[in-house]
């Protein structure tokens, strides 16, 4: 049974930083990708960052230069450091892998963490 588990949310107010982490169990086999998704009530789920095992990463626009994906292959972990922080960035934030159960098997899975509320006051 594989697991994310997310910690590190909270209330800041806008200008502030906060550091949300994620932390994979279970049998996984590799990491193909790891990221974080955000989620306000009646909008759709989005993509905030993600990193790939070479280091590879991405962002939305909304965030680029503000926060910053990291990662802990050993540890199968990631990591989002938020700097900088606005009251638009109120949301959700859910940890999401994409994982293979079974070593060079081309078999991928996806998983979601249960969320952490942000909540950035002005």
């Amino acid at each position: 049974q594989v697991q994310l588990v997310e910690s590190g949310g909270g209330l800041v107010q806008a200008g502030g930083s906060l550091r949300l982490s994620c932390a994979a169990s279970g049998s996984i086999a590799s990491i193909n990708v790891m990221g974080w998704y955000r989620q306000t009530a009646g909008k759709q789920r989005e993509l905030v960052a993600q990193i790939r095992p070479g280091g590879t990463t991405n962002y939305a626009d909304s965030v680029k230069g503000r926060f910053t994906i990291s990662s802990d292959n050993a540890k199968k972990s990631v990591y989002l450091q938020m700097n900088s922080l606005k009251p638009e960035d109120t949301a959700v934030y859910y940890c999401h892998g994409i994982v293979e159960l079974t070593a060079r098997s081309g078999y991928e899975y996806s998983y979601w963490g249960q969320g952490t509320q942000v909540t950035v006051s002005s």
